[in-house]
């Protein structure tokens, strides 16, 4: 990760099919495309992918979050329970339909803590979406059985854990309605680009609509489609989904790359009795594309990461004081910081928010360290890394 690091000649082949045709928009202009249809083809290329049925691409990972509510009927009003530790496109998908972002504790998944959803569940609680946060996941059985028991729409976010799976099934596909980012720092990338993956037909059919202003997409002149129901502008164009289509046929050569350097690095790090990995549920097989440790307390952690960056170690972080993707920080939330008006209910939630402690979260960001594995380190490169690495922690520890 990212599979920007590895561009070829298969991504500028796709694009120049593009180019040479000149049609940049996935819609429409077909007797000028020679056959090209990059976005289609990709679409059937992360079907037999995510082995799922239906497959809407979008033009970002948060538009997935949002076109993937939209198409299960989430909207104004509607709590939809997410993670404290996340990216903050995970709330920001919610509050653009008018809907409730209802925060809640995570466990040492580093996802959703099933209890702590359970307990937050109420009769506006509309949807779970768990947030498979740096390449691996959370407890499926667990949450996919609250949502049962509640009859609440279960969303998987898998915008960072493209190619891990659970009990052999592809991340992304295992709940109701799944997502997935392509931007430029993902495992494999558009640039910018996002999917909606579902095996609910009618969800598909909405998402198609929706995130094409509500187009119909029947027949053979755009200009005489009909619009079932009002959309948005969500669409992916041809030149982004081009190099998408070079990048996801690469997936299965990324993954081994990501797992190769993965095991050395773990392999260094297990022998230090002060480091502890994340669990990753019974039946799961991370991406490889972190790796995520836990030290004795925040203190280490924060001292541990500020001493790798002294030795030169990039690429690994301590979320405790992370501005793009834990609760701490995000003032901006929690105080309303909006350029237009909220609703009373969302206004009231998020007044709720700026008084709350998630001490169950500050424990494990706290401690965590979170580190991206490349994909254009040399296995030299690797094992020097991770002997930097393990006398820094020797260092701090001692």
């Amino acid at each position: 990760m990212p599979g920007f690091e590895l561009f070829s000649d298969l991504e500028r082949k796709e694009v120049n099919d593009v180019l040479e045709n000149g049609v940049l928009m996935r819609y429409g202009f077909d007797a000028m495309r020679n056959g090209h249809y990059k976005a289609k083809a990709l679409e059937s290329e992360l079907a037999l992918t995510f082995k799922s049925n239906y497959v809407q691409l979008v033009s970002s990972g948060t538009a997935a979050v949002t076109v993937a509510l939209a198409s299960a009927g989430i909207g104004a009003g509607d709590e939809v329970i997410m993670p404290t530790f996340t990216f903050v496109a995970s709330f920001e998908a919610i509050m653009m339909l008018g809907a409730i972002p209802v925060l809640v504790d995570i466990d040492d998944t580093l996802t959703l803590d099933p209890k702590a959803v359970e307990a937050a569940i109420t009769d506006k609680t509309k949807a779970i979406m768990v947030v498979q946060m740096c390449g691996s996941m959370g407890d499926m059985d667990a949450l996919r059985a609250v949502c049962n028991t509640h009859s609440l729409i279960f969303v998987e976010d898998a915008c960072q854990a493209i190619g891990g799976t659970y009990k052999k099934k592809p991340l992304g596909s295992i709940a109701d309605v799944g997502c997935f980012s392509f931007d430029f720092v993902k495992t494999i990338t558009c640039g910018e680009g996002g999917a909606v993956v579902t095996n609910n037909q009618s969800y598909y059919h909405n998402a198609d609509h929706y995130s094409d202003h509500g187009h119909d997409h029947v027949g053979n002149d755009r200009g005489a489609e009909s619009h079932p129901f009002l959309g948005y502008n969500f669409r992916i164009s041809e030149l982004n989904a081009a190099v998408g289509l070079a990048q996801v046929k690469r997936l299965p050569e990324f993954i081994a790359i990501q797992k190769q350097n993965y095991t050395i690095i773990r392999d260094v790090l297990k022998t230090i009795p002060e480091v502890t990995f994340r669990r990753v549920p019974e039946g799961g097989e991370e991406s490889y594309a972190f790796l995520n440790f836990f030290l004795p307390d925040t203190e280490t952690a924060i001292n541990v990461s500020n001493e790798f960056k002294a030795s030169g170690i990039d690429v690994c972080w301590n979320y405790f004081e992370n501005n793009w993707h834990y609760i701490r920080k995000w003032d901006h939330l929690k105080e309303a910081k909006s350029l237009y008006p909220l609703s009373d209910a969302i206004k009231s939630q998020l007044d709720t928010l700026s008084k709350t402690v998630f001490a169950q979260s500050d424990h494990w960001i706290g401690r965590n360290i979170s580190c991206l594995i490349k994909l254009s380190w040399s296995e030299k490169e690797v094992q020097n890394r991770a002997e930097i690495m393990r006398n820094c922690i020797k260092k701090v520890c001692c």
